[in-house]
């Protein structure tokens, strides 16, 4: 049996963290689970088209490492295209290098150092305030 793997470095959360097929109500799909550095090799790979010893040094982890995640985070973005599935981003052994802080007011987003707690919206003062780096990782 194998043991805990190391923490993955991820540079940030993901704005968002669902997507699903327009006009099926999310009671009738069923959802598959993209996790965060999944997200964040396809973010690396096919996004930022980073050559795979590049992106698993971003992510402190080797390049066969990388390879395995990008071909699994792959493999699940085509079965929810192709089979019409929600995928929800979520979990895995991250380390954020950067937050995101969104106002629930008025939807502005700000980085912030990891686990720096944003008391107020630079932007319109509300104290509506989400973490997305907490609503993703598990």
């Amino acid at each position: 049996m194998r043991g805990p793997y190391r923490k993955r470095r991820v540079f940030e959360p993901p704005l968002f963290n669902r997507f699903k097929p327009a006009g099926i109500p999310r009671s009738q799909l069923k959802s598959i689970i993209l996790s965060v550095d999944e997200y964040e090799a396809i973010r690396l790979a096919d996004y930022i088209q980073l050559e795979h010893l590049a992106a698993s040094e971003r992510m402190a982890i080797s390049r066969p490492t990388f390879t395995r995640l990008i071909e699994s985070a792959r493999h699940k973005m085509a079965q929810a295209l192709i089979d019409g599935k929600e995928m929800i981003i979520n979990g895995g052994n991250i380390d954020f290098e950067r937050s995101l802080h969104k106002c629930r007011e008025c939807g502005d987003t700000q980085r912030t150092l990891p686990r720096k707690n944003l008391q107020e919206c630079p932007r319109c003062g509300s104290d509506q305030i989400s973490d997305l780096s907490s609503s993703v990782s598990s």
